[in-house]
């Protein structure tokens, strides 16, 4: 299922980097403190794969996909 946006929860962000291992077109650190960022809430459709890997991989459940309502 596809999603519409990405939501990092900065307060749940252990700062492992993942994100931004796995998708760094969408996803960056704060350099003061490591803290995940979304770059782009919208990423485009060939970079969705990657994104979900991301949240998948995320060792604090910190990103979330959602999704259009119906």
């Amino acid at each position: 299922m596809a999603f519409a946006r990405v939501h990092l929860d900065e307060s749940k962000c252990v700062t492992s980097g993942q994100c931004v291992l796995t998708a760094p077109e969408v996803f960056d650190q704060r350099e003061k403190d490591g803290v995940g960022i979304v770059l782009t809430d919208s990423p485009a459709p060939e970079l969705r794969g990657k994104v979900q890997e991301a949240a998948a991989g995320c060792p604090a459940a910190a990103i979330r996909l959602l999704h259009q309502p119906a």
